[in-house]
């Protein structure tokens, strides 16, 4: 299966952006569909949002869809979370995974170790 290391969190401002990187090795990269997670202390994990092997094709949750935007450079073996706008309850430790679709019911093979992303207000 993929191997999967994440960059890019860190603390931000309410109403700033922040960019997260997944880069995979292992196998290639272009075969997968990827999604993003987040957990927050004490909430369970959610899907935040997918996109298809191509990049053709993405999905988000309804609470980031007009901020957030994920795309993916299968040249450089990445995928991206771009985040906008950032709220106090976008703080979560972030993933993500690698499977065979890009929806919360994918079966996701391997995931990367999670990344804290933390809004300050």
């Amino acid at each position: 299966q993929v191997q999967l290391v994440e960059s890019g969190g860190g603390l931000v401002q309410a109403g700033g952006s922040l960019r997260r990187s997944c880069a995979a090795s292992g196998r290639t990269f272009s075969n997968y569909a990827m999604g993003w997670f987040r957990q927050a202390p004490g909430k369970e994990r959610e899907f935040v949002g997918g996109i298809n092997w191509s990049g053709t094709s993405t999905n988000y949750v309804d609470s980031v869809k007009v901020r957030f935007t994920i795309s993916r450079d299968n040249a450089k073996n990445t995928v991206y979370l771009q985040m906008n706008r950032l709220k106090p309850e976008d703080t979560a430790v972030y993933y993500c995974a690698a499977g065979r679709g890009a929806s919360a019911y994918s079966r996701y093979d391997s995931w990367g170790q999670g990344i804290q992303v933390t809004v300050s207000s």
